[in-house]
Protein backbone atom coordinates (compact mmCIF):
# COMPACT_ATOMS: atom_id res chain seq x y z
CA UNK A 1 0.00 0.00 0.00
CA UNK A 2 1.48 3.53 -1.27
CA UNK A 3 2.59 5.75 1.24
CA UNK A 4 0.96 8.59 0.39
CA UNK A 5 -2.48 8.93 -1.06
CA UNK A 6 -3.13 8.57 -4.58
CA UNK A 7 -4.65 11.94 -6.02
CA UNK A 8 -7.36 12.37 -8.74
CA UNK A 9 -7.74 15.55 -11.21
CA UNK A 10 -10.56 17.23 -8.94
CA UNK A 11 -7.81 17.15 -5.92
CA UNK A 12 -5.33 19.54 -7.72
CA UNK A 13 -5.16 22.82 -9.24
CA UNK A 14 -6.59 23.52 -12.55
CA UNK A 15 -3.13 23.99 -14.11
CA UNK A 16 -1.61 20.64 -12.62
CA UNK A 17 -4.69 18.19 -13.76
CA UNK A 18 -2.78 17.93 -16.79
CA UNK A 19 -0.31 15.75 -14.58
CA UNK A 20 -2.62 13.25 -14.42
CA UNK A 21 -3.45 12.18 -18.17
CA UNK A 22 -2.44 8.77 -17.30
CA UNK A 23 -4.31 7.93 -14.35
CA UNK A 24 -1.63 5.25 -13.13
CA UNK A 25 -1.39 4.69 -9.51
CA UNK A 26 3.43 6.57 -10.07
CA UNK A 27 1.57 9.23 -11.37
CA UNK A 28 -1.13 9.79 -9.03
CA UNK A 29 1.27 9.53 -6.14
CA UNK A 30 3.67 11.50 -7.74
CA UNK A 31 1.24 14.69 -7.81
CA UNK A 32 1.42 15.17 -4.08
CA UNK A 33 4.43 17.55 -5.28
CA UNK A 34 3.55 18.57 -8.89
CA UNK A 35 6.93 20.17 -9.44
CA UNK A 36 8.41 17.20 -9.21
CA UNK A 37 6.09 15.33 -11.54
CA UNK A 38 6.44 17.46 -13.78
CA UNK A 39 9.99 17.61 -13.84
CA UNK A 40 10.01 13.77 -13.69
CA UNK A 41 7.66 13.09 -16.43
CA UNK A 42 9.36 15.50 -18.80
CA UNK A 43 12.41 13.10 -18.52
CA UNK A 44 10.29 9.87 -18.59
CA UNK A 45 9.25 11.51 -21.70
CA UNK A 46 12.48 12.68 -23.62
CA UNK A 47 13.68 9.33 -22.87
CA UNK A 48 10.67 7.67 -24.39
CA UNK A 49 9.65 9.33 -27.29
CA UNK A 50 13.09 11.61 -28.10
CA UNK A 51 16.25 9.53 -26.82
CA UNK A 52 17.66 8.42 -29.91
CA UNK A 53 18.64 4.97 -28.96
CA UNK A 54 16.50 2.02 -30.75
CA UNK A 55 13.69 1.92 -28.75
CA UNK A 56 13.27 -1.47 -28.11
CA UNK A 57 16.93 -1.89 -26.52
CA UNK A 58 16.15 1.24 -24.68
CA UNK A 59 13.31 -0.92 -23.23
CA UNK A 60 15.48 -3.94 -22.56
CA UNK A 61 17.88 -1.59 -20.49
CA UNK A 62 14.66 -0.46 -18.78
CA UNK A 63 13.70 -4.16 -17.84
CA UNK A 64 17.40 -4.75 -17.02
CA UNK A 65 17.10 -2.44 -14.49
CA UNK A 66 13.47 -3.27 -13.13
CA UNK A 67 14.63 -7.05 -12.67
CA UNK A 68 17.51 -6.41 -11.05
CA UNK A 69 15.55 -3.97 -8.73
CA UNK A 70 13.52 -6.65 -8.00
CA UNK A 71 10.82 -3.96 -8.76
CA UNK A 72 7.25 -5.10 -9.85
CA UNK A 73 5.62 -2.20 -10.81
CA UNK A 74 8.80 -1.11 -13.28
CA UNK A 75 9.12 -4.78 -14.80
CA UNK A 76 5.41 -5.06 -15.49
CA UNK A 77 4.41 -1.96 -16.61
CA UNK A 78 7.50 -1.78 -18.90
CA UNK A 79 6.97 -5.27 -20.26
CA UNK A 80 3.96 -4.00 -21.69
CA UNK A 81 5.49 -0.78 -23.00
CA UNK A 82 8.52 -2.98 -24.20
CA UNK A 83 6.06 -5.27 -26.39
CA UNK A 84 4.78 -1.56 -27.71
CA UNK A 85 8.06 -0.71 -28.34
CA UNK A 86 9.30 -4.24 -30.19
CA UNK A 87 10.49 -6.44 -27.09
CA UNK A 88 9.02 -9.95 -27.94
CA UNK A 89 8.30 -12.67 -25.04
CA UNK A 90 11.96 -14.36 -26.32
CA UNK A 91 13.66 -11.15 -25.82
CA UNK A 92 12.63 -11.12 -21.90
CA UNK A 93 13.44 -14.64 -21.39
CA UNK A 94 16.41 -14.20 -22.85
CA UNK A 95 17.30 -11.41 -20.32
CA UNK A 96 16.53 -13.09 -17.63
CA UNK A 97 18.48 -15.72 -19.06
CA UNK A 98 21.48 -13.02 -19.50
CA UNK A 99 21.03 -11.56 -15.87
CA UNK A 100 21.58 -14.99 -14.76
CA UNK A 101 24.51 -15.98 -16.73
CA UNK A 102 23.03 -18.35 -18.73
CA UNK A 103 22.86 -18.72 -22.51
CA UNK A 104 20.39 -16.96 -24.29
CA UNK A 105 19.20 -16.00 -28.02
CA UNK A 106 19.66 -12.11 -27.47
CA UNK A 107 21.96 -10.28 -30.50
CA UNK A 108 25.81 -9.39 -29.30
CA UNK A 109 24.75 -5.51 -28.83
CA UNK A 110 21.30 -6.21 -26.92
CA UNK A 111 23.75 -8.03 -24.47
CA UNK A 112 26.18 -5.15 -24.70
CA UNK A 113 23.57 -2.76 -23.68
CA UNK A 114 22.19 -5.10 -20.58
CA UNK A 115 25.99 -5.43 -19.51
CA UNK A 116 26.66 -1.75 -19.41
CA UNK A 117 23.03 -1.21 -17.64
CA UNK A 118 23.52 -3.94 -15.24
CA UNK A 119 26.87 -1.82 -14.41
CA UNK A 120 25.37 1.52 -14.19
CA UNK A 121 22.68 0.01 -11.95
CA UNK A 122 25.63 -1.39 -9.78
CA UNK A 123 27.45 2.48 -10.12
CA UNK A 124 28.67 2.94 -12.78
CA UNK A 125 29.43 1.79 -16.34
CA UNK A 126 33.11 0.39 -16.87
CA UNK A 127 35.55 1.83 -19.32
CA UNK A 128 35.59 -1.30 -21.33
CA UNK A 129 31.60 -1.65 -21.61
CA UNK A 130 31.58 2.12 -22.74
CA UNK A 131 34.19 1.77 -25.15
CA UNK A 132 32.26 -1.29 -26.39
CA UNK A 133 29.09 0.20 -27.01
CA UNK A 134 30.78 3.31 -28.55
CA UNK A 135 31.73 1.33 -31.43
CA UNK A 136 28.38 0.81 -31.75
CA UNK A 137 26.34 4.42 -30.59
CA UNK A 138 26.99 8.07 -31.26
CA UNK A 139 27.80 10.35 -28.62
CA UNK A 140 24.85 11.32 -27.94
CA UNK A 141 23.00 7.79 -28.09
CA UNK A 142 25.74 6.59 -25.18
CA UNK A 143 24.45 9.69 -23.23
CA UNK A 144 20.81 8.72 -23.87
CA UNK A 145 21.43 5.04 -22.95
CA UNK A 146 23.47 6.33 -19.81
CA UNK A 147 20.76 9.04 -19.10
CA UNK A 148 17.95 6.15 -19.63
CA UNK A 149 19.71 3.46 -16.86
CA UNK A 150 20.36 6.15 -14.37
CA UNK A 151 16.92 7.51 -14.21
CA UNK A 152 15.24 4.04 -14.01
CA UNK A 153 17.85 3.40 -11.03
CA UNK A 154 15.92 6.33 -9.31
CA UNK A 155 12.56 5.54 -10.20
CA UNK A 156 13.04 1.98 -9.22
CA UNK A 157 14.61 3.39 -5.71
CA UNK A 158 11.38 6.13 -5.88
CA UNK A 159 9.25 3.19 -6.38
CA UNK A 160 10.16 0.91 -3.31
CA UNK A 161 10.30 4.06 -1.06
CA UNK A 162 6.81 5.18 -1.70
CA UNK A 163 5.65 1.70 -1.84
CA UNK A 164 3.59 2.62 -5.43
CA UNK A 165 1.07 -0.45 -5.69
CA UNK A 166 0.88 -2.20 -9.36
CA UNK A 167 -2.42 -1.70 -10.61
CA UNK A 168 -4.58 -5.31 -11.41
CA UNK A 169 -4.37 -4.73 -14.86
CA UNK A 170 -0.58 -5.07 -14.79
CA UNK A 171 -0.94 -8.49 -12.49
CA UNK A 172 -1.03 -10.71 -15.95
CA UNK A 173 2.67 -9.30 -16.91
CA UNK A 174 3.90 -10.51 -13.29
CA UNK A 175 2.23 -13.77 -14.04
CA UNK A 176 3.53 -14.74 -16.90
CA UNK A 177 7.00 -13.44 -16.17
CA UNK A 178 7.61 -13.62 -12.14
CA UNK A 179 10.16 -11.87 -10.72
CA UNK A 180 12.44 -13.84 -8.25
CA UNK A 181 11.93 -13.84 -4.41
Amino acid sequence: MARLPYLNPEDLAEADRPLLKRMITLHRCMVNSPGASRAFSGLGMYIRFEAKIDPRLRELAILQIGWLARSPYEWSHHIKIGHEFGVTDADIEALIAESEGRPNSLEPLAKLVLKGTREVYAGGMSAESFSELQAHMTNEQMVDLTVTAAFYCAVVRMLASLAIDVEPEYQPYLERFPLPA
